[in-house]
């Protein structure tokens, strides 16, 4: 069975979407390790609760390439294979990227390439857009920029705050995630250019 190892900074609720579909059965995997760079990050204390392994390996202070080494190290202990960033407040470096080829996930709350970085649903309001979404991509040494794997278009209604936008788009980070995981692990895609083309027996 794949491994994942999942990387976070706050409370984690793509992590607990994740790990609901892991414990249904209906995302053939195991969490092998879920990581933060904050002690205090609520993810943790949810992974423990649920008899997962959880790392804290904090990140102040330290140089982007030895943090990230140390990261590194703990996903290879724990024989990984398919890295997610669920919250993950931080930008990776090109030799966390070049260990784990094709093998690191992030999802964004914003149809990219619109809105990347922080505060994407803020972004999309300030914009005046009448559509936003998210979108699960694979990563790369840049930020929000890598091959896009799975979109969902989230409507904004006339009445939207950031809080009540994000709510929704949550809704289909949760569902999307978890998608394209299993797409990815079952190896039926390939990458043209920059477009990830899906083999036609898993559409």
């Amino acid at each position: 069975m794949k491994r994942l190892g999942i990387l976070l900074s706050g409370r984690g609720s793509n992590f607990e979407a994740i790990a609901d579909q892991v414990a249904s059965g209906s995302l053939k995997a195991a969490i092998a390790v879920v990581i933060s760079n904050r002690s205090e990050a609520r993810g943790l204390a949810v992974a423990r609760e649920r008899g997962l392994k959880a790392v804290s390996i904090p990140s102040k202070g330290l140089d982007r390439e030895v943090y990230d080494r140390l990261v590194i190290e703990e996903l290879n202990r724990s024989a990984v294979d398919l890295v997610c960033l669920a919250g993950f407040m931080r930008l990776l470096s090109a030799s966390f990227v070049r260990a784990f080829p094709q093998r690191v996930l992030n999802i964004h709350p914003s149809l990219l390439p619109a809105f990347p970085g922080l505060d994407a649903q803020k972004q999309a309001l300030e914009h005046g857009v009448k559509i936003t979404g998210c979108t699960v991509h694979f990563v790369d040494e840049y930020l929000d920029a890598g091959p896009i794997i799975l979109q969902a278009a989230v409507p904004l209604k006339d009445g939207d705050t950031v809080e009540s936008l994000s709510a929704r788009i949550l809704q289909e980070e949760h569902r999307i995630y978890s998608e394209a995981i299993r797409m990815v692990l079952s190896d039926s895609f390939r990458i043209e250019g920059r477009r990830v083309m899906v083999e036609p027996q898993h559409r």
